[in-house]
């Protein structure tokens, strides 16, 4: 059995509020299409009947993904609330540099740590670079204001050394967001639900997590050997430390709907090919299994009052393109503003950096904060593109006031 419907742009959001036609949309089928069947300005065309009967695995389809972009546009649309100023503040990051001079909506790390109460500078006052990222986001919005977490960098020792030293509040920090399923990013987030369960009276604190994120994962060696990545920690073992677990596959605000969380981020570009090589155990654990997609990873997001919406993607897995596309298929009548965060352009994804930074072109961004895995090469040639008004890379410390 095998139907077709056909759905215009004017029908499409109120087709989904129909019962029966939103399960089929959301079961819609996962087998992969023509070019030509993907979802466009005109319409959407929607196969229904092999996933709703589970012949298959919800995969990455141009179809799901007409459907799953649907879904993020109404909830992005109808929930995300302007705010009138966000502060992030680098918690981790791979770089340190208190030197080099940025806008004026920038504060080193050197002055952030006098802020935070140092009054002689010694390398022991200083922060520690890491392998890794992890941001505290702060929204604000008519005198109210929530701050969160987004990812915990690679180890413990890197939240608890670098907060004290930050003053980072953490009994301020209302929930926290890991942005997918790697070492360093989640590594730190036992540490950081002790310091946060700590401060803040014993209080639960939401944490947003992908059902995807928690399987045995590796690398490929040169010889064909692979070197496995130490598992994150496990749903039970935060929720022992404060964490109330929240695993979601679907798109949602949160606190006061000052933020957005995507869901899974769909491949369009022909080029951003995500991790080649980065292999799973399977579901049964038996094999390993390729996973160059990594699909657990999303992106967060803020709407700034009179300037559009800021994107924050952790290491990009899906290409930075792709992830700024999906942004604008979200907030279709909001431009974006920014995008912060680690855009994984190191490494075996340099080869598409000029495609990258082509492309990124289009969005008309007034911020770029590239940090974590971007590397110097893409940085350096965003910086070229774009200038250095708006080109603003990450280093630990660092604070940037939209």
């Amino acid at each position: 059995m095998a139907f077709l419907f056909f759905v215009t742009e004017r029908m499409r959001l109120s087709l989904s509020h129909h019962p029966q036609l939103s399960v089929i949309a959301h079961h819609c089928s996962c087998q992969t299409l023509s070019p030509c069947a993907r979802f466009g300005p005109t319409g959407t065309l929607i196969q229904g009947a092999a996933r709703l009967l589970g012949a298959c695995e919800p995969l990455w389809s141009p179809i799901a993904w007409s459907w799953k972009e649907v879904a993020a546009e109404r909830v992005a649309m109808k929930d995300l609330k302007p705010v009138d100023q966000i502060e992030v503040q680098v918690l981790v990051d791979n770089v340190t540099d208190s030197l080099s001079t940025g806008p004026k909506n920038v504060t080193l790390e050197w002055p952030a740590l006098m802020r935070a109460g140092m009054r002689e500078l010694a390398g022991s006052c200083q922060c520690c670079a890491n392998h890794g990222l992890s941001l505290v986001i702060t929204a604000r919005r008519d005198g109210a204001q929530h701050t969160m977490l987004f990812d915990a960098g690679p180890v413990e020792f890197a939240i608890e050394y670098n907060g004290t030293r930050l003053g980072i509040d953490f009994g301020a920090i209302e929930a926290v967001v890991l942005s997918h399923g790697h070492w360093d990013h989640a590594g730190g987030l036992p540490m950081a639900f002790d310091l946060i369960h700590k401060s803040n009276g014993g209080r639960l604190v939401p944490c947003y997590l992908h059902p995807g994120m928690f399987r045995k994962r590796a690398l490929p060696l040169p010889g064909g050997d692979l070197l496995p990545i130490r598992e994150i920690p496990s749903p039970d073992e935060l929720a022992a430390r404060g964490a109330a677990v929240i695993t979601t596959t679907e798109p949602q605000t949160f606190l006061e709907d000052m933020f957005f969380l995507s869901d899974e981020i769909p491949r369009v570009t022909p080029y951003e090919k995500g991790f080649p090589g980065h292999m799973r155990r399977s579901e049964d654990g038996q094999f390993w299994e390729p996973d160059p997609l990594i699909m657990d990873e999303r992106f967060l997001a803020m709407h700034v009052k009179d300037k559009g919406i800021v994107v924050f993607t952790a290491c990009s897995h899906a290409g930075v393109v792709n992830v700024l596309k999906h942004a604008c298929t979200c907030f279709p009548s909001t431009p974006l503003y920014g995008v912060t965060g680690g855009l994984h352009l190191a490494g075996g994804n340099e080869k598409i950096i000029p495609e990258s930074v082509r492309d990124t072109a289009e969005f008309g961004l007034k911020l770029i904060a590239p940090g974590h895995c971007t590397g110097w090469r893409a940085v350096n040639a965003l910086v070229r593109t774009f200038g250095e008004n708006v080109v603003v890379p990450l280093a630990v410390g660092k604070i940037i006031t939209i």
